[in-house]
């Protein structure tokens, strides 16, 4: 039997993110290029994603960054996209409650939607992994790297190439979250939330600063913790 060592579930996080970073890397890229359109300097891009590393958030606050937004409605705006994350720190939490505070916090900050995705799989096979905190750190360090490599890559082209986010790379992205719902749908209760939450998602396009969406994953999560307990009647 093989021992699992730190290093080695350090590498096999990364190992089993890389699918992931593929889905990332034209997002990135394209990224660093609509910052060379905004009144941001290229090195105030790299920093937000060094600093924020969320690319759903970020990409609105370029926008709003261009439509000269206060910094109020930019802040609120990103935080309500982003509250999705706590429902993704939830469900981490009974696997990553007995550790450090500087271990949580690090996890945390590298908790990305793909990250989330490879670590609920790795947990529900093996929930008690007494290293699964380094696998965690593996995925999450593996897909910051990628998403700094791309934005600069992006920052370095934008310029000579303003025409990439045109170019329809953000596909890439639309798949990767498909190869993360789909493999999750395995029972009704996670059918139907995600099909409730992409009905409403649909319907609450219009509402402003992202309320619709944020509605949405509420309401998805309402009905999917609703039939779960009906199931267990």
């Amino acid at each position: 039997m093989i021992q699992t060592t730190r290093l080695s579930s350090l590498a096999a996080g990364a190992r089993d993110t890389l699918p992931m970073l593929v889905g990332a890397a034209p997002f990135g890229m394209i990224f660093g290029t609509l910052v060379a359109t905004t009144p941001l300097a290229a090195w105030q891009g790299q920093l937000m994603s060094m600093s924020v590393f969320a690319g759903s958030s970020q990409f609105i606050a370029v926008g709003l960054v261009a439509g000269h937004a206060g910094l109020l409605v930019i802040w609120l705006t990103t935080f309500i996209v982003n509250l999705r994350h706590m429902l993704y720190a939830a469900t981490m939490l009974p696997h990553v409650a007995h550790l450090p505070a500087r271990w949580r916090w690090t996890l945390g900050f590298l908790m990305t939607d793909e990250t989330f995705a490879v670590m609920n799989g790795y947990y529900s096979k093996r929930g008690d992994a007494r290293l699964g905190h380094w696998y965690f750190l593996g995925s999450g360090l593996s897909m910051y790297a990628n998403w700094q490599l791309w934005t600069l890559v992006g920052l370095l082209f934008g310029a000579v190439f303003p025409q990439l986010p045109s170019l329809g790379l953000d596909f890439a992205m639309v798949a990767t979250f498909i190869a993360i719902v789909v493999p999750q749908l395995n029972r009704l209760p996670q059918f139907f939330a995600a099909l409730a939450a992409g009905i409403f998602a649909y319907l609450l396009k219009d509402v402003p600063y992202k309320l619709g969406l944020m509605s949405a994953v509420l309401i998805g999560v309402a009905v999917g913790m609703a039939l779960t307990k009906q199931g267990k009647k």
